[in-house]
């Protein structure tokens, strides 16, 4: 039980860290938050959990696939905001523009072969 605690208290602290370096520079923030710490700790888990390495294999090459569509949030949402739309609803937007584009990588995907 200390273990999943500890994994919780890692990934929440590098959450909250990213968010509040954001506020003092917007730079930072991106880069900090674009390096993809979420999926190295997801995979860094996942070995400590199974000693895996296949597993991890998988993870990170679904990982690479779902980026791609994962982008569309990040090209709609400034777009939404440059055009006055309220955060909540621009987010919510680009969040199910997002769950669109990750529908259709996986219809692509599962047409040429590829299972995630």
């Amino acid at each position: 039980m200390i273990y999943y605690i500890a994994k919780v208290a890692v990934t929440a602290v590098l959450v909250v860290l990213i968010s509040e370096i954001s506020k003092r520079s917007s730079f930072v923030g991106a880069v900090l938050a674009s390096v993809p710490l979420t999926s190295v700790l997801a995979m860094l888990w996942l070995y400590i959990d199974t000693g895996d390495a296949g597993r991890v294999t998988e993870l990170a090459s679904s990982i690479f696939w779902l980026v791609l569509p994962s982008l569309a949030l990040f090209v709609a949402l400034p777009i939404f905001l440059a055009h006055g739309v309220n955060f909540y609803l621009s987010l919510g937007v680009s969040i199910g523009i997002t769950a669109i584009c990750y529908l259709l990588m996986v219809v692509v995907l599962r047409h040429y072969g590829i299972e995630l």
